[in-house]
């Protein structure tokens, strides 16, 4: 696959901010780290029916990993696929530690609301989500565990949570195939265990392109035998 496809859209995502969008099946989004150093939390949903939503627990113990990366898909809690990572320069995404909470990032960085800050206030990542899922009828009770993009956080042997600073470079990217139609809130704060002591967002460039066909050595679909069973329910899904 080119690293330069032929896209389709393009748009940035400023530093700690937020949007929303449907990717429809068989398109390709590209996030791409463009000052090194990103975190794009995402919530992802079944468009058509956003009662199924994507599920930590079913995508890591299915493929026994606990981080994403190229070959890697996202379950739903239905047990179908919603996208799959088919590229990846980044090489370990953060499917554990969720999003940052308001009180929290007052706390570490200050108050900036909007009345003294403009486009300058600092909104954490949750309220960031609820904003953009609240535009299509969700609201808290719809929230799950996020996926955080271009962030590393691995285990300790004692069981402590080690963030990594500055894992992701500029220029890297994750290329997200949606293997139904699906609704994605994004939301470029900082990741919840950055310990930068000021707040330290990065801008973001979205990318749609269109995908190749499935074919049936793909990686995502061959990565596991349970994605190849995942598959199937989701191309069933699709005949409708």
């Amino acid at each position: 696959m080119s690293t330069t496809p032929e896209f389709l859209y393009e748009d940035d995502l400023p530093a700690g901010t937020h949007t929303a969008l449907v990717l429809r099946r068989g398109l390709v989004l590209r996030l791409t780290d463009l000052e090194g150093g990103a975190n794009v939390s995402a919530l992802l949903y079944n468009h058509e029916e956003r009662l199924e939503r994507y599920s930590m627990p079913d995508t890591l113990k299915a493929q026994h990993t606990a981080y994403l990366t190229a070959g890697h898909v996202l379950y739903s809690d239905m047990g179908r696929i919603l996208a799959s990572v088919i590229a990846d320069t980044c090489g370990w995404h953060d499917t554990i530690c969720g999003v940052s909470h308001q009180a929290d990032v007052d706390a570490r960085y200050g108050v900036h609301r909007y009345q003294e800050h403009r486009n300058e206030m600092i909104r954490s990542g949750l309220d960031s989500l609820l904003v953009e899922i609240g535009k299509h009828g969700l609201g808290k009770r719809d929230l799950h565990a996020p996926v955080n993009f271009f962030s590393k956080v691995s285990v300790a042997d004692d069981g402590a949570l080690q963030f990594a600073p500055g894992h992701s470079k500029a220029g890297d990217h994750v290329d997200l195939r949606a293997e139904m139609d699906v609704l994605l809130a994004l939301s470029s704060a900082p990741h919840p265990l950055d310990p930068s002591p000021t707040y330290r967002a990065s801008r973001v460039r979205l990318g749609v392109y269109r995908a190749d066909p499935v074919a049936a050595d793909d990686l995502c679909r061959v990565s596991c035998e349970q994605n190849r069973r995942g598959f199937i329910n989701t191309e069933r899904y699709a005949l409708r």
